[in-house]
């Protein structure tokens, strides 16, 4: 089952969306006070104006995204058994992908870009883990389809 190419390709999808959970997407820095506002997969974190505290907005719909695509690719390894229900859970998993990159870069470049005016927001390597995952997901879905018309083939030899 992990000697697979495709369980491999699951095996790191899942681990770059663990690493999303821990590493910091995007961050930007007030030039004239030097704070920063930094998006992880669970907050917003607000830096304090003058007389106000800090704030955080929640952003965990990333988090929960990262979470569930993570449990979709490693429950994907284990129905090797099953490549119709593996590439049935890629396309899903492919729509979830496709939602977390979509909550990422509206949190980045919508929700955060208001938050500190004058310089541009950077983005950190967790922005792109969610591309990553999504040519992982494709590379997979591609190696479970060709074992499956590899077994078509071989049942129509019989």
């Amino acid at each position: 089952m992990i000697q697979r190419i495709q369980s491999v390709f699951l095996l790191l999808l899942a681990l770059c969306m663990v690493a999303l959970l821990f590493l910091p997407i995007w961050s930007k820095t007030d030039p004239t006070t030097g704070q920063t506002a930094t998006l992880t997969a669970f907050s917003l974190s607000q830096p304090a104006g003058p007389d106000a505290t800090p704030t955080s907005t929640s952003t965990i719909a990333i988090g929960i995204l990262a979470i569930i695509a993570a449990g979709i690719a490693l429950y994907e390894i284990f129905q090797f058994k099953n490549r119709i229900t593996q590439m049935k859970l890629g396309m899903l998993n492919t729509l979830v992908l496709a939602g977390l990159l979509g909550a990422v870069i509206y949190y980045s470049l919508y929700v955060g870009e208001e938050l500190v005016q004058g310089a541009p927001g950077e983005r950190e390597a967790a922005f792109y883990l969610p591309l990553l995952a999504l040519l992982l997901n494709m590379l997979a879905n591609r190696f479970i389809r060709r074992d499956e018309q590899l077994v078509r083939s071989v049942d129509r030899l019989r």
